[in-house]
């Protein structure tokens, strides 16, 4: 397990391209027969990702969590963007097809996940976070019919926004949210852009009591997103590719521009888990202050280009 200190904006605006990189950028994730994860001290969110192939992967506590297994003081939500998968969670086998996902309380011993066809292994994308109860173990389908043990995402957690005319139609799916999913503090759910579209989360917002983690793909190899991070008046960029996340401390704005359209999954631990508690910034009030030192490519670079071209 990899673990990422805390930072404070106040040196993150020194930081060159390369250091940036290092401390907010994830890469590696879905290599097939492994699982990889990050402990960031940032609320002590676990980002990571299991790629079962020819053998099932069980997941583990290791000796960073001083725990006898994973989920013994942990929530974990789990969402797969690869192939047809299953998770067994202490005995009970779960299928979790693509886009699809899962919820697991504190207090499960034992979770295995496994991949129905080696050849399109299933990807499962994990996100953790510090629990204090049990909330129940729950699989979670986009559409479909409700049953025991299975939660369809409702209809008022399908979001449509934005639109074609200013680059940013998007669908927003919440998967794990209150009145839905009952979990401690975690939030997960998943934005999709409509062709056409490029720009996520503009305007853009902080939310000073929860941090974020982002997950892009649906990439194409020679495609990318620009994922805008920093203080408002001291904004910065990472080069995302397909299947890469990045973490957005509470003080920090995160928003997206891609060469073309993308999806990306949303995870979100802190204070609370009202989803509308944001602090919206007006686009005006972006990169207002501040000297540029980020070359052509920088993100101030980008909006002024993207403005000349309007």
């Amino acid at each position: 397990m990899e673990l990422r200190t805390a930072v404070s904006p106040r040196d993150v605006k020194t930081y060159t391209t390369q250091r940036l990189r290092e401390e907010f950028l994830i890469q590696g994730l879905f290599v097939p027969g492994e699982i990889k994860l990050v402990y960031s001290h940032i609320d002590r969110i676990i980002t990571g990702s299991a790629t079962p192939a020819e053998s099932p992967l069980e997941l583990t506590a290791g000796d960073e969590l001083r725990a006898k297994y994973f989920c013994e003081r942990r929530e974990l939500g789990v969402i797969n963007i690869g192939g047809k998968g299953t998770i067994t969670v202490d005995g009970k086998v779960y299928t979790v097809d693509h886009k699809e996902g899962m919820y697991i309380g504190m207090g499960t011993q034992k979770i295995v996940f496994a991949s129905e066809d080696a050849s399109n292994p299933a990807k499962f994308y994990l996100n953790s976070a510090p629990a204090h109860r049990t909330c129940p173990t729950v699989l979670i389908k986009p559409e479909g019919t409700p049953e025991e043990g299975v939660v369809i995402v409702k209809d008022e957690n399908k979001v449509e926004l934005g639109s074609l005319e200013l680059s940013n139609h998007r669908t927003i799916c919440k998967y794990i949210l209150p009145g839905q999913v009952e979990s401690c503090q975690l939030e997960m759910g998943m934005t999709c852009l409509e062709p056409g579209s490029v720009w996520n989360t503009m305007p853009c917002h902080t939310h000073d009591r929860r941090m974020e983690v982002y997950l892009y793909f649906d990439i194409p190899e020679d495609a990318f997103v620009m994922h805008y991070m920093g203080e408002p008046q001291e904004t910065r960029h990472i080069v995302m590719r397909n299947e890469e996340a990045v973490i957005s401390p509470s003080w920090s704005i995160h928003s997206g521009s891609g060469s073309q359209a993308y999806t990306f999954i949303w995870g979100m631990v802190g204070e609370n888990q009202d989803f509308d508690d944001m602090d919206g910034i007006a686009n005006q009030d972006i990169f207002r202050s501040g000297i540029c030192r980020g070359g052509f490519f920088c993100s101030c670079s980008f909006v002024h280009i993207f403005a000349i071209f309007i």
